[in-house]
């Protein structure tokens, strides 16, 4: 039989955040972000939970290419906009939006041979300092895209880098409005934080907003709420089986390194999942598990192919037992995916995209 483990995407659970995302922001179009394949759910497996938003929004030209072969004809935006000047025509060929962010790439534009105007995204650096204009260049730089016939409509947009966080979006969106007043075209500003705690703001959420992790399921300010606060439902769960049961004396040790040691006597379960499936393997002693829906925790070190559970609030699990790492169990009951993150000293994200092509992947 096959190694027991398998990732599931929850088609039904993208619907469902994509409607609760709308709902936050009545009245916005929405971007699904697909970068980084789908934030690991795979671009063609999430695409029937996904192909209600407005339209797709992702890095990668073959990501694009992709996007269109589904039958995608709505709007696809690149969202770090061409990396060469022949990226345009690959932008006039599918029809792609992308954004501008630096001089290099209006240089582009100005020399691209196109029968067909672009659309493009203005980006202004409002206080992130990752892409975008600076303030003081960011008319002159819509002035020199305005005069290009290469050129159709200009939309604005800016990132926020606090959106998430107590010092909220104050700084950067009054740098935005500023930079913005008087010019034409429709704003896209809100992330996945601030569509959720802004989007009932009619200035904020502007025309289009850009939500990623929280499509997925994720919280955008875990700690401070889970998923649930949001109303999110995961749309990837983890699970695999236990291909073993020990039973330890008090001071026998578990796993590599013996960072493990046992108490007292109990008992533990063997889980067909390691760092080569994706689990981080910096997950230590106590990062949350299910057995059998029941929460219980990791011990010791995860191996390349194999971590060690304790199975003490589980006396029921044998071989065979499901193992939820992350996401749904087969009883229901939910372990979401910030909460291993945490005890892993990471995020949601990076789990979700770590997930290793090794592991069998079903659509529900």
């Amino acid at each position: 039989m096959p190694r027991p483990i398998q990732a599931t995407i929850h088609t039904a659970a993208l619907r469902h955040n994509l409607a609760r995302l709308r709902a936050a922001a009545p009245g916005a179009r929405l971007w699904a972000i697909v970068k980084a394949n789908a934030y690991g759910h795979g671009i063609e497996r999430a695409y029937e939970g996904l192909r209600g938003a407005d339209g797709f929004a992702l890095l990668d030209l073959a990501e694009a290419e992709r996007v269109r072969a589904l039958g995608w004809r709505g709007p696809i935006l690149l969202l770090e906009g061409a990396f060469e000047p022949r990226d345009l025509e690959t932008c006039s060929r599918l029809n792609l939006w992308h954004a501008v962010h630096c001089e290099a790439q209006i240089d582009w534009l100005a020399m691209h041979k196109t029968h067909a105007p672009h659309r493009v995204f203005l980006k202004l650096n409002s206080g992130m300092n990752r892409l975008g204009f600076a303030p003081g260049r960011f008319r002159a730089a819509h002035a020199r895209l305005s005069a290009l016939p290469q050129v159709d409509e200009i939309a604005l947009m800016t990132h926020f880098a606090d959106a998430d966080d107590a010092k909220d979006i104050t700084a950067q969106w009054a740098v935005f409005e500023h930079a913005c007043d008087g010019l034409p075209g429709e704003r896209s500003v809100c992330n996945s934080a601030a569509t959720l705690r802004h989007g009932h703001e009619a200035a904020v959420r502007a025309d289009w907003v850009r939500p990623g992790i929280a499509v997925y399921g994720g919280s955008p300010d875990h700690p401070r709420h889970g998923a649930a606060h949001w109303g999110l439902q995961p749309a990837m769960s983890l699970n695999a089986g236990l291909i073993a049961v020990q039973q330890l004396a008090a001071g026998d040790t578990v796993g590599y390194g013996s960072t493990f040691s046992a108490p007292q006597p109990m008992r533990i379960g063997v889980v067909a999942c390691g760092y080569a499936d994706g689990y981080p393997r910096h997950a230590g002693t106590g990062t949350p598990v299910l057995v059998d829906g029941v929460r219980t925790r990791t011990l010791g070190r995860v191996s390349m192919d194999m971590l060690a559970v304790d199975l003490e609030p589980v006396p029921q699990a044998q071989v065979g037992s499901q193992v939820t790492l992350w996401g749904r169990s087969s009883q229901g009951a939910v372990l979401p995916i910030d909460e291993v993150a945490q005890a892993a000293g990471t995020i949601g994200y990076e789990l979700m995209c770590a997930l290793a092509l090794r592991v069998p992947v079903q659509v529900l």
